[in-house]
């Protein structure tokens, strides 16, 4: 299943630090199995959170996050693919 938003297609972002911890390369093998499990097709990004771009984008305060569409859903947590496929349902409705 291809989703799209808008005249877009959904942008999801892992955001942590560079080289990655192992709850930010968590957090982004979990979103993967979530897009996976659900069928999307949907690129994942992996961002560093101490970027300038990034920093001044979101303010991220403790990484690992995962922001949908420019928006910060979790910070500072690894959820499981079962938490992330959830929250994308329901971003669906």
């Amino acid at each position: 299943m291809r989703w799209t938003r808008g005249e877009g297609r959904l942008r999801i972002e892992v955001i942590g630090v560079e080289p990655p911890c192992r709850k930010c390369m968590a957090l982004l093998e979990n979103t993967k199995k979530a897009l996976k499990e659900l069928g999307f097709e949907i690129d994942v990004v992996k961002l560093d959170a101490l970027s300038d771009e990034v920093a001044e984008r979101y303010g991220i305060v403790i990484t690992p996050a995962l922001a949908v569409d420019g928006f910060i859903i979790s910070e500072g947590v690894v959820l499981s693919p079962q938490q992330i496929a959830s929250i994308l349902k329901g971003m669906m409705k």
